[in-house]
This record gives C-alpha cells, sequence and structure tokens, in this order.
C-alpha cells in the first residue's frame, strides 16, 4: 500500500484518541507526538501503534510509568496477550512538562527520539505493515501528532544531540495539508544565529513555515522576518522586556502600525521552548506557537509569491526550520 503524503496532522487530539494512518506504516516514516504531561491526575501514559482501533493487536506499546523513579516500558501485544516487557529504567519526561516524541520505522526497529535526543530502540515483533492505528492514552494533554514521510529524517538519527524535525499546527480543530511543494528541511543540532534561508516559491495559499527552538534563559528579544526583497513583509517580534509581541511591516525602510494584541497571556517563555507555525491564508497570515492559535496578520504586501526569504535572529536558539 502506497503511502500518502498528505496525510494532515491531528491538532489538539482528545485523550484517549484513536487515528488512522493513511497507508500505514512504512520504512523511513516518521511519527511525531506533542504534548504536555498531566501534573495532577494519573502516573502513566502509552503510544501504541496497532491494527485497528480495537487495542487487542499492539505492534508497538510506549509506556511512560512515573513511578518507582519512573521508567518506560515497550511492549506487543498479540490477539490480546501481552509479550515480555522491555524496561527502560530512565525517564526522560517531567510531569506538568511538555514533550516532543519522534517514532522514527526502520525496517528492523522503531527508534524513539524523546526532546532531540534519541532515548530507545525497539525491535519489531510482528510486521510493522500490519500498523494502520496510532493510540494514545493516559495523563497526558495533546498538542499534536505529524506525519513526516520518508526521506526527511537525518541520515543518522544515532547521536544524542540531533534535532529531531517536527511539525506544529494552527487553528483548533483546523487540519491543513502538506503543501504542494516539497518542504526544505534542515536537520542541524544548531542552527547559526542570525539565521537567513530562501522560502522556495515564495507564500501562496496553504503555505506554511515552522521554526522550533528554545528561548534563552536571558532573552530580552527575537524576531522572524519574512521578507520580499529589501522590505519585511510580516515582522514577528516577542518582547520579554516589554511583555509583548509585537508585528509589523517595513516599507522602504520605515515600519507601519504595529499590532499587539493578544487573546491569552505572552505565550513565550525564557529558557523554555517553542514552536511557531505560520501559515498563509489568502488574506492573512495565521500564526500558531505550540499548536494553539494566537493572531492572523493580514497582509500588506499583496504579492506573495515575492515573499520569498526568512530571517531568524535574536535570542533564541534554533533547532528546527521547515520553509
Amino acid at each position: 500500500m502506497a503511502f500518502s503524503c498528505s496525510q494532515a496532522p491531528y491538532l489538539n487530539p482528545a485523550v484517549p484518541f484513536s487515528g488512522t494512518i493513511q497507508g500505514g506504516l512504512q520504512d523511513g516514516l516518521q511519527i511525531t507526538v506533542n504534548g504536555t504531561v498531566l501534573s495532577s491526575s494519573g502516573s502513566r501514559f502509552a503510544v501504541d501503534f496497532q491494527t485497528g482501533f480495537s487495542g487487542n493487536d499492539i505492534a508497538f506499546h510506549f509506556n511512560p510509568r512515573f513511578e518507582d523513579g519512573g521508567y518506560v516500558v515497550c511492549n506487543t501485544r498479540q490477539k490480546r496477550r501481552w509479550g515480555p516487557e522491555e524496561r527502560k529504567m530512565h525517564m526522560p519526561l517531567q510531569k506538568g512538562m511538555p514533550f516532543d516524541l519522534c517514532f522514527l520505522v526502520q525496517s528492523s526497529d522503531f527508534k524513539v527520539m524523546v526532546n532531540g535526543s534519541l532515548f530507545v530502540q525497539y525491535f519489531h515483533r510482528v510486521p510493522f505493515h500490519r500498523v494502520d492505528t496510532i493510540s494514545v492514552n493516559g495523563s497526558v494533554q495533546l498538542s499534536y501528532i505529524s506525519f513526516q514521510p520518508p526521506g526527511v529524517w537525518p541520515a543518522n538519527p544515532a547521536p544524542i544531540t540531533q534535532t529531531v524535525i517536527h511539525m506544529v499546527q494552527s487553528a483548533p480543530g483546523q487540519m491543513f495539508s502538506t503543501p504542494a511543494l516539497p518542504p526544505m528541511m534542515y536537520p542541524h543540532p544548531a542552527y547559526p544565529m542570525p539565521f537567513v534561508t530562501t522560502i522556495p516559491g515564495g507564500l501562496y495559499p496553504s503555505k506554511s513555515i515552522i521554526l522550533s527552538g528554545t528561548v534563552l534563559p536571558s532573552a530580552q528579544r527575537f524576531h522572524i522576518n519574512l521578507c520580499s526583497g529589501s522590505h519585511i513583509a510580516f515582522h514577528l517580534n516577542p518582547r520579554f522586556d516589554e511583555n509583548a509581541v509585537v508585528r509589523n511591516t517595513q516599507i522602504n525602510n520605515c515600519w507601519g502600525s504595529e499590532e499587539r494584541s493578544l487573546p491569552r497571556k505572552m505565550p513565550f517563555v525564557r529558557g523554555q521552548s517553542f514552536s511557531v507555525w505560520i501559515l498563509c491564508d489568502t488574506h492573512c497570515l495565521k500564526v500558531a506557537v505550540d499548536g494553539q492559535h494566537l493572531f492572523e496578520y493580514y497582509h500588506r504586501l499583496r504579492n506573495l509569491p515575492a515573499i520569498n526569504k526568512l530571517e531568524v535572529g535574536g535570542d533564541i536558539q534554533l533547532t528546527h526550520v521547515q520553509t
């Protein structure tokens, strides 16, 4: 069965969650599960790669347990019967904290990256192509589950410094399919700052740009610019010294009127990781932070394909860029 590159991410799915993996698992497919461990309820959660929705046949059960010092159980269930557990006596997650799990399917095993570091390998006990469903249950809140087809994972994911490639989504309840042009991936452990790269094809409706990084502990400001020639079509400028997220456009070196209103509190926090997802719509840019829609910015420069350069600078460390 051919893998579909157009599978849309699942955004803010309610837990317990079960969703179809279009085309099933394939060698090289990467699935990212992003969320937060709940601090109040329960001491376990699980991510299951299974056949159908019953839970009777689970090829890979990934089960962090926050008890007895914390450990992770991996297992396989066939015809309702569990096999022998494989336990990793280390807990890379914390209650109340966000996490990023990336599952890379390979011919011999699953490789699991936790917050950017290789955590465990789990060798297949049943053929992985039987898997067509992903389920998540337990004491977690999910931000998104996304799918990257084969070919975008780094050639050697073994070093624990390797950065994880992942996606983030926009407004709650919406799912967007993969852009028409293949995204450019930069699987680097660290990015030079300031960072500048091209946006292939420029902007167009349904085009998305994704950035992930960490705010430096002493950060004052950082910025993300979408540029058209010498103009800045969109300037996104979180300011910790003002507790504001400023948006603006600069034409011929002259700034326009600032936009600062937010529907909720400042989403960026010093010392914490973040994901920014910019979706180009016909009339505006829709911006989400950590899976939650934050604001819309109406285009001031109308020639969208000419907006073809991304600039990032300021007090952050970048960990992932997708243009």
